[in-house]
């Protein structure tokens, strides 16, 4: 399996708040639902399912907006875990995109202050974009993906 260090903490120079997401890749639903008693014995207290997307199973953390980490249980080798890695990669390599991401992230939070659901359906639009534009890029430089899903 894989440990990847994904979200806004993992883009030198892009403004986030101080909660790193990481991103640790398991075979299927239920090697997900058998890392939820250990994780909980070691202080994990929110445990969110993530019902829109079938191959990203939780999102852990110590308690709702914890300050430190949120662990997120994906599917290793699937699309979810592809996205999450072109995404991070393109604002690394793009600091135009990453700057375009940090204003809006502080527009949305700003907008939906007390409402996450609503503040992350919103930067979905904007990720989707670049995904989908670092999926092209691959594919027109004829790069080798090292990632699953093409």
């Amino acid at each position: 399996m894989a440990v990847e260090h994904i979200g806004s903490t993992a883009v030198p120079g892009l403004g986030a708040k101080p909660i790193m997401d990481v991103m640790a890749g398991v075979r299927g639903p239920s090697e997900a639902e058998d890392c939820i008693p250990p994780l909980r014995n070691v202080g994990y207290t929110s445990v969110t399912p993530q019902p829109n997307d079938p191959d990203h199973y939780y999102c852990l953390g110590k308690g709702p907006h914890s300050v430190g980490y949120h662990l997120h249980l994906v599917k290793f080798v699937s699309d979810s875990w592809d996205r999450h890695l072109l995404f991070r990669d393109r604002l690394r390599s793009h600091p135009d995109v990453a700057r375009l991401y940090y204003e809006l992230k502080k527009e949305l939070a700003e907008k939906y202050r007390s409402d996450r659901a609503a503040y992350t359906a919103a930067k979905t639009l904007f990720i989707e974009k670049e995904v989908a534009q670092a999926r092209r890029q691959l594919l027109f430089e004829g790069g080798t993906p090292v990632l699953s899903g093409f």
